[in-house]
């Protein structure tokens, strides 16, 4: 046959013949006239590679054995490692992507998996920059419960992209890690990797993927490199190429949480060679070191916890799987039941129960829950009772046991004496898997192999029936079979059922399986016994047991395992004592760990939720003041944790002192909106706060700490921290002492923070330096948007350092310079500034000194600006030329929304001016007048101004003695203005003869919502009046008669109109003389006639 050697390699040859060596062989083959030049110039017009390479392979093996045998001596003697890789290792390559493709893509569920749209789950990992104190600390579900199903970071990377530079400058990790809790899709992600690999679909310059278990690692005890690779990959014949680097190798290290063995890099004794033979431990730790496969990428996966045992410095990229979200979380579901009916009933179920849509984030849970919830939602339709829709864990993993029993979700429920049956059938077998459970997992075994089986007397040809493939799963290679649990809380559970049991019988200490121990006799001395030994683990492992055991105590539990593992009813001697006994365990001092908040947990599956639910009162009410015992300090850091109401809005003001807080604060960690206010903190507290700020899984978004004593010390802190938070949006500190060096530390932490746009300084003593700090830092910062300096004693010299600001800052909307003392210098310059400045919306300079000439400075400003919609100008010293100026403005300005110009000096000239200009300006909504000399005449040119303006929807004219006359002549634009919709007359001097023509107007108008007369002298005759236009109008909503002389009478005149009008929703009748008997009938008389009504009295 011609060309032999050529066409028993020619796949391997085009595949691994590289472009510059192949430009090589063309010339030599020319050179020997193996290939002509023309042969050669159509060659040269191919592009690809690959093609080049096949056309030269295609060329040479026609001319027959002359030409194979020159191009094999060829690569032979010019490229030696080539020539080894064809000719050996390229077969080996071929049947190791054989292998592997029998292990991982052989059947269809990876296949259909990689299908789906919801890949991009498992394949765009979530780029994090380490292990949070949670992660490293506590149990996967606590993990779960504290960051609520929340991503822990916003950067990702696909998985194709794993293993190279995260930028041009960068290097390709050698160690990466994968986190993620259990169930989540860890290993389900290996086999995606393997199986895109093997249809080229990423890495295509790997050579070779080596996928190892640990958990098959844990059979051997000391292997050197070289054995490990042969014994788990039986076809790997020669390994020098692929231990001495010259093959692109990436070692996959799947489950490190199930590694017996741990990983003690201070310890580990350093071995370089790979064909010794060391301990299976030191191996693996010499891996990562890279003293061993060097060359090699190495991937592990593995539980969070346990990938803390790895040196942050020796991990290259840390990457975690994320959990489901909500649509992916539907379209599983719908994968897992052929009936979307069910799928959907079974989601809206979820959906509306945060705590089990938080689990459910994570596949597995989903899995088991969403199984569970069919089979209660099918027994119902059944016409069975299954009593109260699942509200704890225990009672969810009960109807998955007995789901179990009964066969499948899907299956009718069978009678209980059915299902009794099916249970005394395998009670041995479930006895022995639930004594495995839990002796497995008090020695943190969570796989398990056939010693272990047969030493618990399992017999193996036991485990082939539906009911222990459901909760038991056996994974068979070439070097062991393993058995475990579908899912670690499975193990728990069925942990739990097996000490309630023994408990009732047993005399000695159940966590030693030796009978040498003291004796332990009643139940309640085991439960106690198990709340202890979950109370003295640092890391959690027996939490969810407990959890487990406290709820198989609960009336429900009961109810559902009665006849099979409990006996009916015996819940109620032991329930009781249980319940004391969690209670007693969070007298701790305030001393709040994981464990004792797993107390409240165990209490709520317990169904004891009294502490909980007064505590969770207090909170929703504000009034937790006097109240944080050491036990309601553990049930509200419980309900931090597990309430969505909590950790929205979480008011602790008034009710925590150091110790206190010190003991919440990884609590607090997942709050959104943090209020600290009048807790009399110091700057002890604010290290507290700052270390909480500084945290990588901070979710705080809002904070207050209004209202305490907190000094340059403590802002210094807390600025310190906002250099690396990056949730935090806003932070109000007013009414401290922060002082000037305070107001520098967060200058210079503007400077950096990204995340942070609303800042309240009010009344902290800024003074001028911390205004010129305040101001270097707005020339920076591009993401504050709201900036409140009240009440800090700042002059004109602070004013024109942030009017400098203002003129290059464009991010910035709200700033409040209230109670300051800028004048009119400072007005002027904050003038220059808007006239450049398009950004800023509302500015406040109430109660500044500015006279007519700041005012005048300010008003040309609004001439060209085109971004200030709210300016506060009340409490100055603006008189009649100010107010025509204004005046002007307003005839030109198109953006201004609201205008306040309350306790200034206009009187009537300058009121009319405003008044004048009001006809022509159709853009302002909201004018405020109050406290400005304004007599009847003026409210005449008000009045007048309205019959034409067509945007004012609020006018305040509060305490100007208006009269009768300035009332009728409003009260006559009412009957034809259509927009205005609230209107306060506090104070103005309305008498009869003005509540009458408003009386009037209310039968016509059809806008106002909100009126306001308190203060006035209405009395019965007028409010008789104003109850008669009730009767027909329909559009106020409030209404105000506080303090008008009403009497009896008049209050009972507002209360039978209401009988007519069904639009009003609030009334104010107080301090007018009713008497508390009076007030008790009208309250019963507005009740009857308009329930929806709230009336003062």
């Amino acid at each position: 046959m011609e060309g032999i050697w050529i066409n028993r390699y020619r796949k391997h040859l085009v595949k691994s013949i590289s472009g510059p060596f192949l430009e090589t062989i063309i010339r030599y083959m020319k050179r020997q006239d193996l290939m002509s030049t023309e042969e050669v110039n159509q060659i040269q017009e191919l592009t690809a590679p690959s093609d080049k390479a096949k056309a030269v392979i295609d060329v040479l093996a026609g001319k027959g054995s002359t030409a194979s045998e020159s191009l094999q001596t060829f690569i032979e003697t010019t490229n030696s490692q080539l020539y080894l890789l064809i000719t050996f290792y390229e077969p080996m390559i071929q049947k190791h992507m054989e292998v592997l493709h029998g292990r991982f893509a052989s059947g269809n569920e990876i296949t259909a998996l990689c299908a789906k749209p919801s890949l991009d789950r498992l394949t765009n990992l979530l780029l994090i920059d380490g292990l949070t104190d949670v992660q490293q600390k506590e149990h996967d579900v606590m993990q779960i419960e504290a960051i609520r199903g929340m991503s822990s970071s916003s950067r990702h990377t696909p998985l194709d992209r794993l293993f190279l530079p995260l930028s041009k400058v960068s290097i390709p990790p050698r160690i990466s890690v994968t986190v993620g809790v259990a169930g989540i899709g860890k290993s389900t992600l290996v086999k995606i990797l393997v199986y895109k690999w093997l249809k080229g679909e990423l890495y295509r310059d790997v050579t070779f993927i080596f996928p190892f278990m640990f958990r098959e690692l844990n059979t051997f005890e000391r292997i050197s490199a070289e054995k490990l690779v042969k014994l788990t990959f039986p076809h790997i014949a020669e390994t020098n190429h692929i231990l001495n680097g010259s093959a692109k190798v990436v070692l996959v290290f799947d489950g490190l949480d199930e590694f017996r063995y741990p990983l003690e890099f201070s310890n580990s004794q350093i071995c370089t060679d790979p064909k010794k033979d060391i301990q299976i431990d030191n191996l693996i730790t010499n891996i990562i070191r890279g003293n061993i496969f060097s060359q090699a990428t190495v991937w592990i996966t593995s539980r969070p916890s346990a990938a803390s045992q790895i040196p942050a410095g020796l991990v290259d990229r840390m990457t975690e799987l994320r959990g489901f979200e909500e649509g992916e979380m539907k379209d599983f579901l719908e994968t897992v039941f052929e009936e979307r009916s069910i799928a959907t009933r079974v989601f809206s179920h979820i959906k509306a129960h945060k705590s089990l849509n938080i689990m459910c984030s994570v596949p597995s849970f989903s899995l088991m829950i969403g199984l569970s919830l069919a089979y209660y939602l099918r027994s119902n339709i059944d016409g069975h009772k299954a009593g109260n829709f699942p509200q704890t864990m225990t009672e969810i993993y009960t109807y998955f046991f007995k789901m179990v029993l009964n066969g499948d979700w899907q299956e009718k429920e069978q009678e209980p004496l059915k299902i009794e049956q099916a249970f005394s059938n395998n009670k041995k077998l479930i006895s022995s898997l639930s004594r495995l459970a839990f002796y497995g997992l008090i020695k943190r075994k969570f796989v398990f192999y056939e010693q272990d089986m047969k030493a618990y007397g399992i017999d193996l040809s036991s485990l082939q029936g539906s009911l222990c493939t459901k909760i038991f799963a056996k994974d068979e290679s070439n070097i062991c079979t393993v058995y475990y649990f579908i899912h670690n809380t499975l193990q728990e559970y069925l942990a739990a059922t097996y000490y309630y049991t023994a408990a009732k019988r047993a005399i000695f200490d159940l966590f030693t399986e030796s009978t040498m121990s003291w004796p332990k006799i009643g139940f309640h001395n085991h439960f106690k016994n198990a709340v202890s030994k979950s109370l003295q683990s640092e890391d959690g492992h027996l939490d969810i047991f407990v959890r487990f055991l406290s709820g198989l105590l609960s009336p429900e539990v009961n109810r559902l395992l009665q006849g099979l593992l409990l006996t009916k009813d015996e819940h109620h001697s032991y329930r009781t004592q249980a319940a004391h006994h969690l209670q007693g365990c969070l007298n701790t001092d305030y001393v709040i760990s994981s464990r004792t908040v797993n107390i409240m947990h165990c209490l709520h599956e317990l169904r004891h939720t009294d502490i909980a639910k007064g505590v969770a009162d207090a909170l929703r009410e504000g009034n937790l003041a006097g109240k944080l015992t050491p036990v309601n300090c553990s049930a509200l850091a419980y309900l931090l944790q597990v309430s969505e109401e909590c950790m929205e809005e979480t008011n602790l003001s008034n009710c925590l002192s150091y110790n206190i807080f010190k003991s919440l604060l990884p609590r607090l960690l997942y709050c959104h909106n943090l209020r600290l206010e009048n807790n009399q903190f110091k700057d002890n507290v604010m290290d507290l706060l700052g270390s909480l700020l500084s945290a990588k899984d901070c979710q705080i978004r809002r904070i207050s700490l209004a209202e305490n004593l907190i000094s340059n010390k403590g802002a210094k802190a807390i600025a310190r921290s906002l250099m690396v938070n990056r949730t935090l949006s806003a932070l109000d500190l007013r009414s401290n002492s922060i002082g000037p060096k305070g107001a520098k530390a967060f200058a210079d932490a503007l400077k950096i923070n990204q995340g942070l746009v609303s800042l309240n300084f009010q009344n902290n003593f800024v003074g001028e330096e911390g205004a010129k700090f305040t101001a270097e830092a707005l020339h920076v910062n591009r993401k504050l948007t709201v900036l409140n300096l009240q009440k800090n004693s700042i002059n004109h010299e602070g004013a024109k350092r942030i009017a400098s600001a203002l003129k290059h800052n464009d991010s910035l909307k709200e700033l409040n310079l209230c109670g300051n003392c800028i004048g009119d210098i400072g007005a002027s310059a904050i003038a220059e500034a808007l006239k450049v400045n398009r950004n800023l919306s509302t500015l406040n300079l109430q109660s500044n000194s500015i006279s007519n000439i700041g005012a005048t400075a300010l008003t040309a400003a609004l001439t060209i600006n085109e971004g200030l919609t709210d300016l506060n100008l009340r409490e100055n010293s603006i008189s009649l030329n100010g107010a025509k100026e204004i005046a002007k403005a307003l005839r030109v300005n198109k953006v201004l929304r609201s205008l306040d110009l309350t306790a200034n000096l206009l009187h009537d000239e300058g009121t009319a001016a405003i008044a004048s200009a009001i006809q022509e300006n159709q853009t302002l909504t909201s004018l405020h007048l109050q406290w400005n000399f304004i007599s009847p005449n003026s409210a005449k040119a008000l009045a007048q101004a309205l019959h034409y303006n067509h945007s004012i929807t609020s006018l305040d004219l509060q305490e100007n003695s208006i009269g009768d006359e300035g009332i009728i002549a409003l009260s006559a634009a009412l009957k034809c203005n259509s927009v205005l919709t609230s209107l306060y007359l506090q104070g103005t001097s309305v008498g009869e003869r003005g509540a009458r023509a408003l009386a009037d107007a209310l039968t016509v108008n059809k806008s106002l919502s909100t009126l306001d007369l308190r203060g006035n002298a209405v009395g019965v005759a007028g409010v008789k009046a104003i109850a008669s236009g009730l009767k027909v109008n329909n559009s106020l909503r409030t209404l105000n008669l506080q303090e008008n002389s009403l009497g009896l009478d008049g209050a009972m005149c507002i209360a039978i109109a209401l009988k007519y009008n069904h639009s009003l929703v609030h009334i104010n009748l107080q301090g007018n003389r009713i008497g508390e008997s009076g007030a008790k009938v009208i309250a019963a008389e507005i009740r009857s006639k308009s329930p929806h009504c709230v009336v003062e009295i």
